[in-house]
């Protein structure tokens, strides 16, 4: 359970054709290079679902529908946990614009051919575990 001093950052498992979208960072400097599920803080007022569309609006430029929780939070340092949600791309075709510079979709055999944050596999796991087989997801 998240302690009321924990923040939270939230992420979305991106399911497209039985693939998971994986996007690289490219800042800050420390995290560069390696792979995440997109995402980022809540802001002030905001609940987790409003924060995931918005996120993925600004860092891919697409319209996402947040489908259910995946169950679990895992802790990312300094206060942080993060919280995952699947979610479909309604439109737009999504592009690394803010804090990425490639973006990857991964079939369940390929989540591991990308280098991921180290507190991120856990999730990632999770995610591609749930990850729909059929091309309709």
């Amino acid at each position: 359970m998240t302690d009321v001093t924990d923040r939270v950052v939230v992420a979305g498992a991106v399911y497209h054709q039985g693939r998971l979208l994986a996007a690289r960072r490219s800042a800050p400097p420390e995290l560069a290079g390696r792979w995440e599920l997109p995402g980022g803080k809540l802001e002030a007022g905001e609940g987790p679902r409003e924060a995931l569309v918005r996120e993925l609006r600004e860092e891919l430029g697409i319209e996402a529908e947040p489908g259910e929780r995946i169950p679990g939070e895992w802790p990312l340092g300094r206060g942080y946990v993060l919280r995952v949600w699947t979610a479909r791309v309604r439109s737009g075709e999504p592009r690394p614009l803010q804090d990425h510079d490639e973006l990857r979709w991964l079939a369940r055999h390929e989540w591991d051919s990308v280098e991921w944050l180290d507190q991120d596999v856990p999730a990632v796991r999770e995610a591609v575990r749930l990850l729909p087989s059929d091309a309709s997801s």
